[in-house]
């Protein structure tokens, strides 16, 4: 019988079931430790914000403002909207707690989840999470690179291989308009050519028509002004000087002119990491960039910004294609097979004492058979496998199997925490 529709995982939404869960804590734990070890610490900002704090003036024109928002009105009548990525509730949190009296750069990270009306697609759902990074109160191009390193020392520490680094500047307040200008004068007379989306973009947000994906809009980008040939002196001088940082730290990159990023926040360096091109056409797996301006129009003073956010789900699914597993953890799992239902209060303490000795403890199902207790402890991926059987209680022993070097012994029920010593001296 097929369930009804509407009991089913909303369209963009997924569970995140156990046996995935070592891939996740395998990310979170790894991302966790890179963000400490660069010394940036840990933001939790919440789930939905008063809506203004994204859908500011300017952002007109970007598919996050006009398309994706979870935007809604609660009982008091607040407009607010779901969390569409980090940056907007760590720079509103950051103006909030006064944190621009702190030691600059603040360096805070954040694991989150992140909802967008988008159409789902691989690796990238409508509620999906996200390793981010902002080193905000600092604009040297040291930054840039700092944070960029972080990102792949990330990812290496995951084991993906071969990535590519895609970078480029898009000027600032100085220089932008005059380079918007000349975008507009290039794709003028061919806007009867454009796709729907870039007709529009052409008044309120010109630079989105160099990342559009849509077919007949490609022919068109390979001659368009490029913005690193039309930065003013300090952005030419900010982008040589990121460009140099990388190329110490052995970071090779390529340069992309169509690359601007998706939100209207972004100034100057914007970046991508992208899968190897024998991996096949799928997106970015993380990026970020510099964003000057986001403070102020937030209601702070002018405070200059930079970050990245990475999708988790990508990131696993990566790891998935080119075979990298979670590094297998040290705890070993015990699962314990009952023979009977009045030995459940027993097999209850055994595994409270197994857990406080640091192992993981499984207790079977006293209505099977021990056969189908065995398959569930082989089908854990259980190391060992106690039997409790009608004379154990009487006798004070256990039955102790070890499935990975196939030897069964008893030993007494008192010292069970130290059987693995007991069985490997």
């Amino acid at each position: 019988m097929a369930m009804p529709e509407r009991y089913r995982a909303p369209r963009g939404a997924a569970d995140l079931l156990p046996e995935d869960q070592p891939y996740w804590r395998w990310v979170q734990d790894t991302a966790t430790r890179v963000a400490e070890s660069y010394g940036y610490g840990e933001i939790q900002t919440p789930v939905f914000e008063h809506a203004g704090v994204f859908l500011r003036p300017g952002s007109e024109g970007t598919d996050l403002a006009d398309k994706e928002i979870y935007a809604f009105q609660d009982r008091g009548g607040d407009d607010l909207a779901l969390r569409t990525d980090g940056t907007h509730g760590v720079a509103r949190a950051y103006i909030e707690h006064g944190m621009s009296s702190r030691t600059q750069p603040v360096r805070l990270f954040y694991l989150v989840c992140v909802f967008r009306y988008d159409r789902p697609q691989a690796g990238r759902y409508r509620v999906h999470h996200q390793f981010g990074v902002e080193a905000i109160g600092d604009g040297d191009p040291y930054i840039d690179a700092e944070v960029i390193d972080l990102q792949r020392t990330f990812y290496e520490a995951l084991g993906l291989r071969d990535l590519r680094l895609a970078l480029n500047s898009i000027g600032d307040v100085n220089c932008r308009p005059a380079y918007i200008e000349k975008l507009r004068a290039y794709y003028a007379y061919k806007l009867d050519r454009l796709c729907g989306d870039c007709r529009r973009r052409y008044d309120v947000n010109p630079l989105r028509m160099l990342d559009c994906k849509n077919e007949p809009c490609q022919p068109f980008k390979a001659a368009a002004p490029r913005s690193i040939d039309n930065l003013c002196e300090p952005c030419a001088e900010h982008f040589a000087s990121v460009r140099s940082l990388l190329k110490g730290l052995g970071q090779p990159y390529t340069i992309d002119p169509a690359l601007v990023r998706g939100i209207d926040y972004y100034t100057r360096t914007a970046f991508e990491f992208l899968p190897p091109d024998d991996e096949g056409q799928q997106s970015t797996i993380g990026g970020g960039g510099r964003y000057d301006g986001l403070i102020e129009q937030l209601g702070g003073r002018p405070t200059p910004g930079f970050g990245f956010g990475t999708g988790i789900e990508r990131i696993i699914l990566n790891l998935k294609r080119q075979g990298s597993a979670p590094r297998a953890v040290t705890t070993s799992t015990v699962f314990i097979a009952i023979a009977s239902r009045d030995l459940q209060s027993k097999a209850l303490i055994v595994a409270r004492d197994l857990r406080s000795a640091g192992f993981d403890a499984v207790i079977g199902n006293a209505s099977r058979s021990l056969k189908s207790q065995f398959g569930a402890a082989d089908a854990l991926g259980a190391r060992y496998v106690l039997i409790l059987g009608p004379r154990d209680l009487v006798e004070g022993l256990v039955t102790v199997r070890d499935l990975q070097a196939h030897t069964e012994t008893r030993l007494p029920l008192t010292e069970i925490a130290s059987f693995p010593k007991r069985l490997n001296p």
